[in-house]
């Protein structure tokens, strides 16, 4: 992702984002990986991949809620 972020990602747009699926886990390998230290955090964790149309919902309801707290940061920002 910091990659992407660095040499990829163009004028205008925003940091990217990423998804993580495994096939096995549990909540403490996802803790064991120690994500957070390069500031990557867990807001779901399922133990079983969801049906399509639930996924796709799901991603498009983070997205919208992306979008707004951006547009929220964005006012806060020129209000300073």
């Amino acid at each position: 992702m910091k990659w992407l972020d660095k040499f990829e990602r163009q004028p205008g747009e925003e940091a990217p984002i990423g998804l993580i699926l495994c096939a096995e886990s549990s909540r403490e390998q996802v803790e064991l990986l120690q994500m957070h230290k390069d500031g990557i955090t867990v807001a779901e964790y399922w133990t079983e991949l969801p049906p399509k149309a639930e996924l796709e919902q799901h991603l498009h309801q983070a997205l919208v809620e992306a979008r707004e707290r951006l547009a929220r940061r964005g006012v806060l920002l020129a209000v300073q």
